[in-house]
């Protein structure tokens, strides 16, 4: 489900569940950790992460995973890890990223979208919530009005305004990440380690207040959150109640 190849020092890792549109299950994760461990013992110095198929990733399967407080821990970790993975990362959005998808995204230091790709977080329409770091890199990423439209109206960002809002660094496809990869490959390798520290230390990752973290897990042990779950399965509109 996750393969990675190398050219020179830089190493592509891709997402391969394309008839789940590279949702995210407990083996993509795990994968998705030990093929950025494995690269950078091997000496990578550019990593770029992007899926296979039309979607970058619509985000942690539906199907049950995305329930499950074990997976939920994982993925949290594995983010943390790509984030803080010592070499640049660009993450190349061949196709939507959603969810846990634009975590992956977000994630990233840098974004080269194709022109047809969207980025979204759906959380609402089914009744999850995200973590406060995902809110946070959000803002700082494409600004507060534009976070807000995306969290609580719950509107995709289109490459085109990614990119003019600076989410999108390029507007192209894997061969121009790759490309980008390979000449950043050959820049000071500790004035980038340097740079990613400062760059990340955006507040994202403070430790959030206790009403707030007691808010998100009012939304995860929800009544709605239940009805979100069984109106998906039974292919409805769920009816949300606030409790």
């Amino acid at each position: 489900m996750i393969h990675s190849s190398a050219e020179g020092a830089v190493v592509t890792i891709e997402l391969d569940r394309a008839d789940k549109r590279n949702a995210l299950d407990e083996a993509m994760v795990e994968g998705l950790s030990s093929s950025f461990a494995e690269a950078v013992d091997a000496g990578a110095r550019v990593i770029v992460l992007t899926g296979r198929g039309s979607v970058f990733c619509a985000g942690a399967d539906l199907s049950g995973p995305v329930y499950d407080p074990k997976f939920l821990d994982t993925l949290v970790s594995t983010l943390q890890q790509i984030e803080t993975t010592p070499v640049p990362v660009i993450a190349a959005l061949n196709g939507s990223a959603l969810g846990a998808g634009l975590q992956l995204a977000m994630a990233a230091d840098l974004r080269v979208m194709s022109p047809h790709a969207l980025a979204g977080i759906p959380a609402a329409k089914i009744g999850v919530a995200v973590d406060e770091w995902t809110i946070r890199r959000l803002v700082s990423l494409v600004g507060a009005g534009q976070a807000r439209g995306m969290l609580i109206g719950c509107d995709p960002l289109t490459a085109d305004r990614a990119h003019a809002l600076g989410f999108a660094n390029r507007i192209g496809d894997l061969t121009d990440a790759q490309h980008w990869a390979a000449t950043i490959a050959e820049l000071a390798p500790l004035t980038l380690q340097h740079y990613k520290l400062v760059l990340n230390g955006d507040g994202a990752r403070d430790e959030p207040a206790a009403d707030r973290l007691a808010a998100m897990m009012r939304a995860w042990e929800s009544d709605d959150l239940a009805e979100g779950r069984e109106a998906r399965a039974q292919k409805r509109t769920p009816k949300f109640v606030g409790r």
